[in-house]
């Protein structure tokens, strides 16, 4: 029995498969919209939510799992004596990492809380890597140590396609956005060190894609792109070129995926994640 058990949230978007196989316990935010709530990627698909969202008079709301369920989780992992390892969204978008670190406080398991600094398939990055390294044995202070290494060598890139959700989450003002759909700007940013920033700004898919692969090649220059992943809201028209530009270079394992709604509640629809891992 692994005495390191892995915990993580619903924005990692992983596959039942991974889950299946490295026994990881995923712990589901929620998502508020048209006065209802659903767990996220459990109770709502990511494509009827981006349905719903499109009518939505309201930018929908997302909040963490309560400490109290991240301590029922502990208590119940660390029952047989085991540690569990924590690895969550960045908490520069939201609360998830101090509900789990409150938590952490309370339960007599020994838990460790890591913020990640990322979303989507750059946490799972890390998440899987700390996953495979529990499974050989690996010790909390070399896991850790390892997921420092991968979170310096991961990049995220975040394009949307419309500037709505980002004036309702109060990120830009009305009248840049009014500006930026008028010459049909689609922002292009960053999530170094887990926060939010713009990096370039695109005037059409094919720029999008262009400036992308720019950085993707310039990077597997210095170091070998080990993983990538493309989440996407509908994202089809950079999603699909871009991914086409990606295996053209010789990589041909970048893992697709919808957005979560969390995800895609901060984004809108229309938008697209891009995350790869260099080596190191």
């Amino acid at each position: 029995m692994r005495t390191i058990k892995i915990v993580t949230d619903s924005t990692a978007e992983l596959t039942q498969a991974i889950i299946d196989h490295y026994n990881i316990t995923v712990v589901p935010l929620t998502i508020h919209i048209d006065g209802d709530d659903y767990l996220d990627a459990v109770d709502i698909s990511a494509e009827e939510f981006l349905e719903k969202m499109k009518h939505s008079k309201d930018l929908p709301k997302s909040s963490q799992p309560p400490a109290g369920k991240f301590k029922e989780i502990y208590d119940e992992l660390g029952a047989d004596g085991s540690q569990v390892l924590s690895i969550h969204m960045t908490g520069g978008m939201s609360g998830t990492v101090k509900s789990a670190e409150s938590a952490a406080s309370m339960t007599d398991t020994p838990v460790t809380v890591i913020d990640s600094r990322f979303i989507s398939h750059a946490l799972a990055f890390q998440v899987l890597e700390a996953a495979k390294l529990a499974e050989q044995g690996a010790t909390m202070e070399e896991i850790v140590n390892r997921l420092k290494v991968i979170r310096k060598n991961t990049r995220l890139f975040v394009v949307v396609d419309t500037l709505d959700n980002l004036v309702k989450g109060g990120r830009i003002g009305k009248g840049r956005a009014m500006i930026g759909s008028l010459l049909s700007i689609k922002p292009i940013a960053s999530l170094a060190g887990g926060e939010y920033t713009p990096v370039a700004k695109a005037r059409s898919y094919k720029q999008v894609v262009n400036y992308l692969m720019n950085e993707f090649t310039t990077d597997s220059k210095s170091q070998r792109i080990v993983a990538a992943g493309i989440a996407q809201a509908n994202g089809f028209q950079m999603a699909t070129p871009l991914l086409s530009e990606i295996e053209k270079t010789g990589f041909m394992d970048t893992k697709v995926t919808y957005t979560t709604p969390v995800i895609s509640t901060h984004t809108g629809p229309g938008a697209i994640g891009f995350m790869y891992l260099l080596e190191g």
